[in-house]
């Protein structure tokens, strides 16, 4: 998952408190859409779906491109954007996560990770926030 980073909370209980509230995607709105999303979420978004593209939502496409274990499934928030890889695309996906995230100023909550780690953008460079 990507954040605003001044939207997310700093210290890992009200971070991890903020996270639950966030996917119980409870904002009344159509959540396959980058509209509803900030500035730097919505470029970090446009970014991905150029290697990741959007299984739902006005950018997704009804023919599937050549690699179809790159077609990715997005919730999208106010403050966050999750992304639902598929399995079999866990290195590439989470280079190019940091690498948009670093670019667009944006935090990253590595779910899957075995810390659940929180990084923040820092001098251009994400930098491990917390962890479990």
């Amino acid at each position: 998952m990507v954040f605003e980073p001044s939207a997310a909370p700093s210290g890992r209980q009200p971070f991890m408190e903020w996270y639950r509230q966030q996917t119980e995607w409870g904002e009344g709105h159509d959540y396959n859409d980058p509209a509803v999303s900030t500035p730097a979420l919505k470029a970090w978004f446009l970014d991905i779906i150029q290697s990741f593209p959007p299984l739902n939502g006005p950018l997704s496409s009804a023919d599937l491109p050549e690699d179809e274990d790159s077609v990715t499934d997005y919730s999208i928030g106010r403050s966050v954007v999750y992304c639902g890889f598929a399995w079999s695309k866990p290195g590439t996906a989470h280079k190019k996560v940091v690498e948009l995230a670093q670019k667009h100023g944006v935090g990253f909550f590595d779910v899957s990770s075995n810390g659940a780690e929180v990084w923040l953008t820092k001098d251009g460079k994400l930098s491990l926030a917390h962890r479990e």
